[in-house]
């Protein structure tokens, strides 16, 4: 930035302020006997009283230790939970390849038994369950 003003200033200090406050803070990663990724989802319908947009959720784990997770709002309205659902299963399962693709890429063996799908999406609230393999999804 040429021009820095005082509330860029400001906006650095709280950075600094908290970076100093939480140095001792992290994630506690254990050692898994398993190599499954498995993604856990939420979604709360127009959870938003003003423009009913919905916020959407995902945890993702490498055998027990949580090694990715996102909140945010969803950029278009849903006509039902189900859509609200689904939309948050879509951002899991897009971050669960992702961390597919790093984690061949980096030589780390993934858990998948040969009649095992690549990865089970868990959706609270709606009673599906989503099965992705070779690309293909599979409802139950």
């Amino acid at each position: 930035m040429s021009a820095p003003t005082t509330e860029h200033w400001v906006a650095v200090k709280r950075i600094l302020r908290y970076l100093r406050e939480t140095i001792g803070m992290g994630l506690c990663l254990h050692k898994s006997g398993s190599s499954m990724l498995s993604a856990f989802s939420d979604a709360d319908w127009a959870g938003n009283p003003d423009d009913r947009r919905s916020t959407g959720g995902f945890a993702i784990f490498f055998g027990g230790n949580l090694i990715s997770s996102s909140s945010r709002k969803q950029p278009t309205v849903s006509r039902s939970s189900t859509e609200a659902e689904y939309k948050a299963i879509a951002d899991a399962t897009a971050e669960i390849i992702w961390l597919q693709v790093l984690l061949r890429e980096l030589g780390i063996p993934q858990f998948r038994p040969p009649t095992q799908p690549y990865f089970i999406a868990f959706a609270s609230y709606s009673t599906t369950l989503i099965w992705i393999k070779d690309g293909r999804e599979f409802r139950s």
